[in-house]
């Protein structure tokens, strides 16, 4: 699925099926090296609201027309010279910035291309607005929607509470085949059991009328959530889009929920004209810890034993890596379910198996007990250890309990949403890994209640939810010693080759640094994604350090590492530019609360 022209990158994942992979080689392994800044551009849009959490500039631009569009977090597209970084011009969806938003990040926007000729950007704002604008102007197309304005929460099966607008909302642009734009939803972990529900939504790119709904949780009418936060891929060449969903609400109770719950935390293919299911796999049953599949969905294709197989990779919070036939969801390498844990939450019925693929093996460590405990020196080491021994642990998919459980892998992941990049060259799925534990503890409503002001709030490491509706409010956080460094032993993230026809490991390599003191090789907390090029080099950013990191393809070394103004929590975009020259770009704008770089806003470019 190759884009229109070698040059550009005119979607998120720059091809439909998110291969992230750009057939430019001027910059090579030879030369990465001497890559330089060749311009940075500030689109203001950094803040910090009061009570809630700040920007998270996590876009990718896109690329076309010899034009780069860049969407904000506060609800701006800016479109730029792609040569010297200079605005050509920019739409202000004027957000209110301090509405609360529970995830305020935003990935980037989308490009589409009417038979005449006409461009269109869609961006879905953090309110829950699809805007399409007309990509030479950015003013807003007067005959989409209203006056060029969808209200995405409008018409959804559990509806959007008014003192609660902030709980729905847009971080990923929407995916693009034929003439349907198709949007899924960031809705709010742990508030309630009644959270909005999940629809993912056609609209017609010309009009904006919707075509079609599909309800990932419609057999559970009391049911929220279940959305498609992370990014949705297509296949044109059969009609299909694949939706990655979450986990219903709230996360860590199911009691109102009991069942398998489909079709959450599960990839759907469905059809691009209708909307109707073809298949479904569900990568976690009734989902008590926060496994989202939050990796985007990528397309490629496998050869076995002289045959061609149209395949998909799914990754998933937990660490496994589910490798299928895209047309009839079914695992190329093999999957078995496997006897897990069960609960001792009254009202709670954990699943009996949970589905492991036999190849690849799990990219991250799904087990620990108090021995694991890991430390800088001995009394971080203790500290961890007495922590740890007062949990329930041992494998993945321990259920929460009220003594407290801890989850390797957490809630960060395994893998989010930074998701896959496929290296066309040496046939290899690219990602990355987290490698932390996360301790969980389910809080009797009466105790919850009367903890109602430390709920409020983050204190310390703590997080607080309600799970209104349920028995019991939830607290949890990343298990980190008093010296800020994870329980658990580093690597903390790792960047990951792994052979797309034989599903095994071909090199992992420590990735980041988690504070500018502590030694490369520990690696680092990674959000954001890899890209691959035909210059044998992966490009990767989204760790606590203020770097862009190049890597060879083919060995996993590390060839060079750019240094940013700010982290970057993005994946990073490739493109030919107007004079001939491939830039590198990637968009850093910090990790705040966490970690030691401030909030950016950069757009920062490279090239020879």
């Amino acid at each position: 699925m190759p884009a229109a022209d070698n040059g550009d990158w005119p979607a998120y994942g720059r091809d439909p099926g998110a291969q992230r992979y750009s057939p430019l080689k001027a910059i090579d392994r030879s030369n990465v090296s001497r890559l330089k800044i060749a311009w940075t551009f500030r689109t203001g849009d950094a803040y910090q609201p009061k009570h809630s959490k700040p920007t998270a500039f996590e876009t990718t631009p896109v690329y076309v027309d010899g034009t780069l569009y860049i969407g904000t977090p506060l609800g701006r597209v800016i479109a730029l010279d792609p040569l010297s970084g200079k605005q050509k011009w920019a739409f202000d969806a004027h957000i209110n910035k301090d509405l609360g938003f529970g995830d305020n990040s935003h990935r980037g926007v989308s490009a589409w291309q009417a038979k005449n000729g006409r461009r269109r950007i869609y961006i879905a704002t953090i309110d829950a607005r699809l805007i399409a604008l007309d990509a030479a102007t950015g003013i807003p197309c007067s005959d989409f929607g209203d006056n060029g304005t969808i209200n995405l929460r409008e018409g959804l099966r559990i509806p959007v509470h008014s003192d609660r607008l902030s709980d729905y909302e847009e971080t990923s642009p929407p995916a693009v085949i034929g003439n349907t734009l198709v949007v899924g939803s960031a809705v709010a972990d742990n508030v309630s059991a009644t959270q909005p529900s999940g629809e993912v939504r056609g609209f017609d790119a010309v009009t904006g009328k919707l075509k079609w709904k599909w309800d990932p949780l419609a057999n559970y009418p009391k049911t929220g959530a279940g959305n498609a936060w992370a990014m949705i891929a297509a296949d044109p060449a059969r009609n299909l889009v694949f939706v990655p969903t979450g986990s219903p609400s709230p996360d860590y109770y199911g009691g109102e929920r009991l069942g398998d719950d489909l079709y959450a935390n599960s990839v759907v293919a469905l059809s691009a004209d209708t909307g109707e299911r073809v298949w479904h796999f569900q990568t976690v049953h009734h989902d008590l810890w926060d496994y989202d599949v939050a990796t985007p969905p990528m397309l490629f294709e496998i050869r076995r034993s002289g045959v061609n197989i149209p395949a998909i990779a799914i990754g998933s919070k937990t660490g496994n890596v589910f490798i299928l036939n895209r047309e009839t969801g079914k695992p190329v390498f093999g999957v078995e379910e496997r006897p897990v844990p069960k609960s001792d939450m009254p009202g709670e019925t954990a699943a009996a198996t949970q589905p492991f693929p036999l190849k690849p093996a799990p990219i991250t460590p799904q087990e620990i007990s108090v021995d694991d405990a890991w430390g800088m020196d001995e009394a971080d080491r203790n500290w961890c250890r007495a922590e740890m021994s007062k949990l329930r642990m041992g494998t993945i998919f321990t259920p929460p309990s009220i003594e407290g459980s801890l989850f390797l892998p957490g809630n960060i992941g395994g893998m989010n949403w930074g998701g896959f990049a496929f290296d066309v060259a040496h046939d290899q799925l690219i990602l990355t890994s987290n490698h932390l534990a996360a301790e969980v503890r389910l809080m009797p409503r009466a105790e919850f209640k009367a903890r109602q002001d430390e709920s409020r709030r983050l204190n310390g490491d703590w997080e607080f939810a309600h799970q209104n509706g349920t028995p019991y409010g939830m607290m949890r956080r990343i298990l980190l010693s008093p010296k800020r460094i994870p329980c658990t032993a580093p690597p903390w993230s790792t960047l990951i080759a792994i052979s797309a026809s034989t599903g095994e490991k071909n090199w992992e390599v420590p990735l980041g640094q988690l504070y500018s003191k502590l030694p490369e090789k520990w690696g680092s907390v990674s959000l954001g994604g890899p890209i691959a090029t035909a210059g044998g080099v992966i490009f990767v950013a989204g760790t606590l350090d203020p770097s862009i990191y190049a890597f060879d393809a083919k060995t996993g070394k590390q060839l060079g590492r750019g240094k940013l103004p700010t982290s970057a929590r993005a994946t990073p975009m490739t493109y030919r530019g107007p004079d001939g020259k491939q830039y590198l770009l990637i968009c850093a704008g910090g990790h705040q609360p966490a970690g030691e770089q401030p909030l950016g806003d950069y757009v920062v470019a490279f090239s020879l």
